[in-house]
């Protein structure tokens, strides 16, 4: 039970994360590497402000903001400058790992005593086992809410079209260049939110901690649509849920088995590549039967 507890409230968290490289992977069909510099600094900018007397929910909330900002960066590198997306991603990356160390002056900060949104949820008498389950559920129900509700407005239905048929949406009068701007901001901004949950959850922010995540949200991803498939937008997103809490289910269960936490990159690696590859994986048909070929007159078989 300590182990189904703890995956489904890092699960949780890590969600947040997925459901923003969701929004540019799977809707733009673009790949943004950014994400591996913008996690790191939403939880430097959360636990630097933290540190400084600052209420964690304004801390959490500046992630939000510094994640739009990283991606917008990025948009524009590719939309203006026509820098493919994969470079434009490392580009910015590369630029956040300097910001990120000048944003805490050094390569870890310590949260330990500090106010987090954890410790408030806490003090409301919530038992500190469940009080990171509490403020996953909290956010991410929020996240899929206003998700749900902005991809259903006009602006959210040009987004979508636009990955779908940048040329015909361009045809029909959609600026293609601002909607990619648009899902870059979100995109990074989720991710952000979610390194200042996670550094919040752990106790500390770490220069290097946006090293996988890439691998960790295309899991997630993947796990849920090979699970389920063809659903609607508000549901893909709960499946991105599940999936993040079977991928750190797995983890635990990994860990459980005396595996040396430093193997667990490699085991992310197989995973992902597990789940990518089960749907080439075809069942024989055992009960169905080839109906014959029947050769009509004058046919010529080649």
């Amino acid at each position: 039970m300590d182990i189904l507890l703890s995956s489904t409230s890092q699960g949780l968290l890590w969600s947040i994360m997925a459901i923003g490289v969701y929004l540019n992977f799977r809707i733009l069909n673009i790949t943004d590497l950014t994400a591996e510099g913008s996690f790191p600094l939403g939880a430097a900018i959360t636990a630097t402000l933290i540190v400084n007397g600052i209420p964690p929910w304004i801390a959490t909330l500046a992630a939000l903001v510094s994640g739009m900002l990283a991606g917008v960066i990025s948009a524009v590198l590719h939309t203006k400058l026509k820098i493919p997306s994969l470079i434009s991603g490392i580009i910015t990356m590369t630029g956040l790992y300097s910001i990120n160390l000048r944003i805490m002056g050094k390569a870890n900060v310590n949260l330990l005593g500090e106010s987090t949104l954890m410790r408030t949820v806490e003090s409301l008498g919530i038992k500190s086992n469940l009080s990171t389950l509490v403020v996953g559920g909290i956010v991410t129900s929020l996240v899929i809410l206003v998700l749900k509700a902005f991809y259903s407005t006009e602006t959210g239905l040009a987004i979508r079209s636009t990955g779908d048929n940048p040329s015909m949406s361009e045809a029909n009068g959609i600026n293609t260049d601002k909607m990619e701007i648009i899902s870059y901001m979100l995109c990074n901004g989720l991710i952000a939110m979610a390194g200042g949950l996670i550094a919040q959850d752990n106790g500390f922010a770490d220069i290097s901690s946006g090293i996988g995540t890439i691998v960790i949200a295309l899991a997630s991803i993947v796990i849920g649509e090979v699970i389920f498939r063809h659903l609607t937008f508000a549901k893909r997103l709960m499946t991105i849920v599940i999936g993040s809490v079977l991928y750190r289910l797995m983890l635990s269960l990994v860990l459980e088995l005396n595996v040396d936490p430093q193997d667990l990159k490699v085991f992310s690696a197989i995973l992902l590549t597990v789940a990518l590859a089960s749907p080439l994986v075809k069942l024989p048909n055992k009960g169905k039967r080839k109906t014959p070929q029947v050769k009509k007159k004058g046919a010529t078989t080649i």
